[in-house]
C-alpha cells in the first residue's frame, strides 16, 4: 500500500516531510465550489473527502490524504484573493479581529473499504493594523494565492496578535490531528520510519 497525498501544496508537502512517512503526491483538479449556503466546517469535509476520492479512484489500493483549509470571519468563507485590491480589504476586514481557520482531512483506502473524514479549527487573532502595515504586506505578494490573503508561516506571521489551536492547521495540514487518524485507523505511526506491508506500517 503506498501512500498518496491529494495536494500540490508546498506546505503540506513539507509539514508530511517533517515526519518519517513515505509518501508520494498527486494533485486533485476537482473544482473547488463552495455551495451555497453551505456551512465552513461541511464544506472543508466535503471538498477534502471529493479530493482523496478524486486520486482514490484511479488509486484503489493505497491510501490517500487530503486536505481543504478555509478562513472563516463572521461565518463568511474568506477565499483566495483576486487581486491586490481584494487582498486589501480581506486584510483590512481581519485587522484588530479574531477568525476561525478550519481544514478538513479525508482519508481513504477503497480497498480496504476505508473513508475516514474529520475536522480541525483553529482561531486567530490579528494585531490592529495600520494602512500602511498592510500595504507594506500586500506588497510582498505573499497573499495572493493563501486563503484569507495571508501565509501565517511567511510575513503574515507579523499581522498576528495570537493563535489559538494547532498551528499546523493554520498552514494547511493538522498533524497532530493526521497522526491520530493514521494510527487510529490505518496502524501508521508517524513517529517511526519504515515500509508499509499489508496495510501494517513496520518500524525500521
Amino acid at each position: 500500500m503506498n501512500i498518496i497525498l491529494a495536494s500540490a501544496s508546498p506546505r503540506r508537502k513539507e509539514i508530511l516531510e517533517n515526519t518519517k512517512l513515505k509518501f508520494d503526491i498527486i494533485k486533485s483538479d476537482i473544482d473547488e465550489i463552495i455551495l451555497e449556503k453551505e456551512a465552513p466546517i461541511q464544506a472543508v469535509m466535503r471538498l477534502a473527502f471529493e479530493k482523496s476520492m478524486d486520486i482514490a479512484s484511479k488509486n484503489e489500493d493505497d491510501l490517500i490524504i487530503a486536505a481543504d483549509t478555509v478562513v472563516v470571519l463572521d461565518e463568511n468563507i474568506l477565499g483566495k484573493p483576486k487581486d491586490k485590491e481584494e487582498a486589501y480589504n480581506m486584510i483590512r476586514s481581519l485587522s484588530g479581529r479574531t477568525h476561525e481557520v478550519i481544514t478538513g482531512i479525508s482519508l481513504v483506502n477503497l480497498g480496504l473499504s476505508k473513508k475516514i473524514i474529520d475536522y480541525v479549527v483553529s482561531t486567530v487573532k490579528f494585531k490592529e493594523l495600520s494602512d500602511e502595515d498592510i500595504k507594506d504586506y500586500i506588497h510582498t505578494n505573499e497573499s495572493l494565492d493563501k486563503a484569507g490573503a495571508y501565509g501565517i508561516q511567511g510575513y503574515g506571521a507579523m499581522l498576528v496578535e495570537k493563535i489559538e489551536g494547532d498551528y499546523f492547521n493554520i498552514v494547511g495540514l493538522p498533524i497532530s490531528k493526521l497522526s491520530d487518524l493514521l494510527k487510529k485507523h490505518f496502524s501508521i505511526n508517524l513517529f517511526y520510519g519504515g515500509d508499509l506491508a499489508e496495510g501494517v506500517f513496520k518500524h525500521k
